[in-house]
Formats: structure tokens, C-alpha cells, sequence
């Protein structure tokens, strides 16, 4: 299985287009490396690949990439699997409009949300449109065997009304199971808490892509950026007693690594204690442009 780290960043990118953090200003001069904002792509062959989140820099990110147009006019990617309705998911989307035909899958809810007006510059004739159905393998690409599943969530922000359910089971925010070859990965980029039921589902993988958005659950409001918590967000943060370090220890994983990271977060900074305790964990911090052979 081939696998091509896109995009590591959560939205937004690193640096944010209006954030001054310390982690923002360091990008911006260099200090420490930008991101793209989260996005993977996945092959059985290395010719032929299926892209995870279609995020808003999948331009240059297939660029940078070397998935590049094989002949005249066309595209080695031949589908987008949707994990989720979020912009940083979606926007993508729309720079995938110039008749290049590929296959969406995406639940039916997150599907709903691509009847948007402005999507239908998708042409149908081109691009089809597949639901998901959680605990329902599909093969998007021969050789390439996905299975969805619940993880818990809530609804895109655009979507937010009222009091919002952060840790919702259903349709609005999947993981991915892959299998290629007798190798399998879990792509998860999204998640606000580690169930008894995902820790055993992930146990023994060849690979693990878990959300690492926030260092702490009041990261934000510290670093004077936002107000929200990671749990509000809908994001479960990697350290505290209920957080994916310690949710995940001693779990038999051949490799894990921290994807979809906010532009905040200190593990991005290589001498922090942060990321020398997620590396002490065992665990990598992904970055645009890595590339895994499983």
C-alpha cells in the first residue's frame, strides 16, 4: 500500500492566514516547516489513487505530490473519500471541477450537504456520487478495500444550530479502515473521543492516522486564539488522563502518527516537551509530503 501524506495540518494550515501565534510567526519565517491542510491519498499499484478529504490547497498538494496529469488531460486520482462535511473536507472539492471524472463516497449524511448549489459544478456525467455505509467494505479502486465506521463527532460548523452534541455516533464523522495486500491502516482525522470499541477496532494495524489537532483541551483560550475547547470542536486532544496518548498506550500498533494538527499546537515546535513526549509515546507527528510504504 502506498501512501502519500497530502496535507497535515488541521484547518486552516500552518501558518493560519490571520493568526500571529508563535507557532504562525515561526512558519512564516521559516523557523519551523508550513502545512497544507489535512489530506491523504492512498494506491494498490502507485499509479492509480484514491484521495481521503478533499481539502481547500488539493491543487498545489497534487503538485507537490507528483500526481500529475498522465497524459494530455486527466488525472491519476480516480475517487475522494469524504470522512466528514467539514470546509477543510470539502472546498477541495470545487478545484475538482474541470471534467476529470472521479468517484465521491461519502455518507449519506455528508452526501446531503454536496447538493449545495455551488456543487454542481461537479459535472454529474463525470462525477458520481457513492454512499457510504458504515460497516460496509467498498473497493473504490481495485486492490484497495475501505470500511467506514462511527466515530464520535458532531455536525460541520456551517451546520451547528442550537446546543451542539460534540460525541455524536452516526453518519457525521467516520473513520476509514484500510486494506491493501494482506496491510491495513486506519485514517482518522476527526474524532472527539477514543471509545473502547475504536481502541480495540484499531488494535494490531499496520498503520495509525489519528486526529492530533490540540495539545490540550484549553489550547486555544491559552494561546489567546480562539474560545473554544478541542472537545468543542469536536476534537479530542492528545494529553490528560482522558486524551488519545493515553487512550492509545500500550496498544500493539506497528506505527502511529499524528495527523490533521492546529496551527497551535506545541508538538509542531521539534524542542518542545510536547513532542518529546509524543515521541517518547511512540508516536510521529505527520508532515506534508511523507510518504509510507506499507
Amino acid at each position: 500500500m502506498h501512501v502519500k501524506i497530502l496535507g497535515a495540518a488541521a484547518g486552516g494550515g500552518l501558518p493560519q492566514w490571520n493568526c500571529g501565534c508563535q507557532n504562525c510567526a515561526d512558519a512564516r519565517s521559516g523557523e519551523i516547516a508550513g502545512m497544507s491542510q489535512s489530506s491523504v491519498a492512498v494506491s494498490a499499484d502507485g499509479r492509480d489513487w484514491v484521495v481521503l478529504n478533499a481539502s481547500p490547497d488539493i491543487r498545489e498538494q497534487l503538485r507537490l505530490s507528483g500526481l500529475h496529469p498522465p497524459s494530455r488531460r486527466g488525472s491519476p486520482v480516480r475517487a475522494v473519500v469524504l470522512t466528514n462535511g467539514d470546509i477543510d473536507h470539502i472546498a477541495g472539492l470545487l478545484t475538482l471541477r474541470e471534467s476529470t471524472p472521479f468517484q465521491i463516497h461519502a455518507t449519506a449524511a455528508t452526501l446531503a450537504i454536496l447538493e449545495q448549489p455551488v456543487f454542481r459544478v461537479l459535472n454529474p456525467a463525470l462525477v458520481g456520487k457513492q454512499a457510504i455505509r458504515p460497516d460496509d467494505p467498498f473497493e473504490p479502486l481495485a486492490g484497495l478495500r475501505l470500511t467506514a465506521f462511527a466515530v464520535p463527532g458532531k455536525v460541520p460548523l456551517f451546520l451547528e444550530e442550537g446546543e451542539v452534541k460534540t460525541d455524536l455516533l452516526g453518519e457525521q464523522t467516520i473513520g476509514l479502515r484500510i486494506d491493501c495486500g494482506g496491510r491495513v491502516m486506519f485514517y482518522i482525522p476527526g474524532c472527539a473521543a477514543v471509545t473502547p470499541d475504536l481502541r480495540d477496532r484499531v488494535g494490531g494495524a499496520d498503520l495509525l492516522l489519528f486526529d492530533g489537532t490540540v495539545w490540550s483541551d484549553d489550547e486555544m483560550t491559552r494561546t489567546g486564539t480562539g474560545v473554544k475547547t478541542g472537545g468543542r470542536m469536536g476534537h479530542i486532544s492528545m494529553a490528560g488522563p482522558d486524551g488519545s496518548l493515553a487512550a492509545f498506550d500500550g496498544l500493539n500498533l506497528a506505527r502511529r502518527v499524528y495527523i490533521h494538527i492546529n496551527n497551535t499546537n506545541p508538538v509542531l515546535r521539534p524542542g518542545s516537551q510536547e513532542r518529546a513526549r509524543v515521541g517518547a509515546a511512540g508516536w510521529e507527528i505527520a508532515r506534508d509530503g511523507q510518504e509510507i510504504l506499507l
